[in-house]
């Protein structure tokens, strides 16, 4: 059997706060497999656990208990920032908001190219300058792009940026944080298609995470249905939103809005 290329065994996440004194719990203990190439969509609502799973995957914090692997590779937060370099270049993320991710200061080309120089993979920077106008060219914004300010984009136009900044370094693994969630139904579309031209372009695998059904439905391979901090479905997609087995899945497809 193929060795998943992200695994998390026994993940749990509590916060504690000292006012009053009690824990709460944001990830009951929780597995997870996703094999390379494959895109799993991360369903539920506010509260649900989705981002903590994510952000745990991705070494953007530290779990209570539990272990993750990215490329057979241990995820060990806890060893520091300069030790996680690997990850970084394995890994890239989209955000909700494509205008709080992007530094208002910097052009479009500084953004994209920034990553290059962070990780240490293009020390050259006029080479970094080509390479992020190139990867501008390829998620759809035009040739003076590089040369602009977050603020002279729309907010479709912004999330490709964002989309770009976190490719360019060729990662395997794409995990997006509610992605699509900030933008109209037209550029929503738009960026669905931009992320399946990617993911074959660039054989990447997709981790997303998203409260929109309709989103998961045209993106994944998988779903894995989650509730209060638990895992309580998982399964192919078609299989998942057309045949629910758990009663909480049933009740998120009868709350999506449908036309008469």
């Amino acid at each position: 059997m193929t060795r998943p290329i992200v695994s998390a065994r026994g993940l749990t996440r509590a916060y504690r706060a000292p006012r009053p004194a009690r824990t709460t719990t944001a990830l009951y203990p929780t597995d997870l497999d996703v094999a390379a190439g494959e895109a799993v969509g991360i369903i539920g609502e506010s509260g649900a656990g989705k981002s903590t799973l994510a952000r745990l995957l991705l070494g953007l914090d530290r779990p209570t208990s539990g272990t993750v692997e990215v490329a057979g590779r241990p995820v060990d937060v806890a060893a520091g920032a300069r030790s996680l370099r690997w990850l970084r270049r394995e890994t890239g993320i989209v955000f909700q908001d494509p205008y709080a991710s992007l530094d208002p200061r910097m052009t479009a080309g500084r953004i994209v190219g920034e990553p290059l120089w962070a990780l240490g993979i293009e020390p050259d920077a006029t080479a970094r300058r080509e390479r992020a106008r190139a990867t501008l060219a390829q998620v759809g914004l035009p040739d003076d792009a590089a040369d602009r300010h977050p603020h002279e984009f729309s907010g479709g136009q912004r999330q490709r940026i964002a989309l770009a900044r976190a490719v360019v370094h060729g990662p395997r693994i794409l995990v997006g944080d509610e992605p699509l969630s900030a933008l109209d139904v037209t550029v929503r579309a738009q960026i669905i298609g931009l992320l399946r031209e990617m993911r074959v372009r660039q054989n990447l695998t997709l981790v997303l995470v998203s409260h929109d059904i309709g989103v998961v439905q045209a993106l994944c391979d998988t779903a894995v249905v989650m509730q209060s901090g638990r895992v309580v479905e998982r399964g192919p997609v078609d299989r998942v939103l057309r045949s629910p087995e758990h009663p909480y899945t049933k009740r998120l497809l009868e709350a999506v809005p449908t036309l008469p």
